[in-house]
């Protein structure tokens, strides 16, 4: 998409987003280049100044894109169905949810559980102060009498605890590698600086990520582009070590690795949002546009079994609400509110048609000493692709 079609920011954004792009030159001129993946962590998370961390209004129409809470409540009625299971096993619990967004999913989703199935706290692990604030407003507005349950925290719980993890679009938004192969080898691409633009560089890949692009077997002399989470593990031991039983349920788009790295996929998955346009221009305005990359939902796996964790389900989006008794919420919700018929079948129809959320999104959930069914993942099981 050309540069041209995006809408113009506000002079006061343009300023925000020189000064990131001043903090990313600065650091460029240490050795002429830094890596990609610091590039999209400074762009999204730079403190003040990163897409996440500058309190720019991201979800709903009038941000940059809609995500499954936002579309109505159908998405967290369908997952309470399922926390409301895991909560028979475990009986007294808690939830832990990783970047909650506007706190819609919390409100809505504690709206949906029955009295008995309601955790004993809702934790938020939020790194941005302005979402945070967001959330507590939302909480605070919807469910007052939750206000001394649900607790903000800046890191994973240090004390073990039992319950359920939730990740909703949350993994595509960590900082990747990118690479190139080809007749040069393997090569890392880097982010330099030319003629007053930010521009793609490339060198010889280090070490590390060189032997992990190796082992995915991406032997083509053409060139192929693509991009490589070397932290995943690291990231997913962090957020998952203090569970001593329960499930992480994580929501996200993505593919198992035999579909991430198809050859016709040469230009890999990354992805920038922007008043609702999607496009792949990393560096329009750095720090105003969210950048994201496709999860390798196998990479998921083998990160949980490094985490001590059992990859207990895997399936798409829709086959999970479905599962889930979405149908069952549907004919509930019309006899409610015939008036906003259209609606939620719109919202029904984004969640779970092929096209759209349905078969893009995929759902995963990892146990630790927790061996119940999960019915989430009773209509149709993928572990097999992974």
């Amino acid at each position: 998409m050309s540069r041209s079609i995006l809408p113009e920011p506000p002079e006061e954004l343009k300023q925000l987003s020189d000064a990131l792009r001043d903090k990313i030159l600065l650091e460029i001129a240490s050795d002429g280049l830094i890596s990609f993946r610091r590039y999209m962590e400074m762009a999204l998370y730079e403190p003040g100044l990163g897409y996440y961390s500058a309190g720019l209004h991201k979800f709903g129409a009038s941000g940059d894109f809609v995500t499954a809470p936002e579309l109505g409540s159908l998405f967290a009625a369908s997952l309470a169905r399922q926390i409301g299971g895991i909560a028979t096993e475990l009986v007294s619990y808690d939830i832990l949810e990783l970047g909650a967004g506007t706190g819609k999913l919390a409100a809505d989703l504690l709206n949906s559980l029955p009295g008995a199935m309601q955790p004993n706290r809702y934790m938020i692990l939020e790194r941005s102060a302005d979402l945070r604030s967001v959330q507590q407003q939302v909480i605070a507005e919807r469910l007052p009498g939750w206000q001394d349950r649900v607790k903000w925290i800046s890191q994973p719980p240090d004390n073990p605890w039992n319950g359920v993890l939730l990740a909703n679009e949350m993994i595509d938004a960590l900082a990747v590698e990118r690479f190139r192969t080809g007749v040069n080898g393997i090569e890392q691409l880097c982010v330099g600086y030319k003629e007053g633009q930010l521009t793609w560089r490339y060198r010889p890949a280090p070490k590390d990520l060189d032997e992990a692009v190796y082992s995915l077997g991406l032997h083509r002399t053409s060139a192929y582009i693509s991009e490589i989470n070397l932290h995943l593990a690291a990231w997913l031991k962090t957020v998952t070590s203090s569970l001593k039983k329960g499930v992480a349920l994580l929501i996200d788009y993505g593919y198992p690795r035999s579909e991430y790295y198809l050859e016709e996929r040469d230009q890999g998955t990354l992805m920038c949002h922007y008043r609702h346009h999607a496009h792949n221009d990393v560096f329009f305005w750095p720090g105003l546009q969210d950048i994201t990359a496709c999860v390798d939902f196998t990479a998921l796996a083998e990160s949980a079994d490094e985490c001590g964790l059992e990859v207990a389900g895997y399936t798409s989006q829709s086959m999970f609400l479905l599962a889930c008794g979405i149908d069952k919420i549907i004919t509930r919700q019309l006899a409610k509110n015939e008036q906003d018929a259209l609606k939620i079948r719109a919202e029904a129809r984004q969640l779970t048609m092929p096209d759209t959320m349905g078969e893009r999104f995929q759902v995963m959930a990892l146990t630790r000493e927790y061996d119940a069914p999960l019915g989430g993942f009773s209509l149709r099981d993928l572990r097999h692709r992974l």
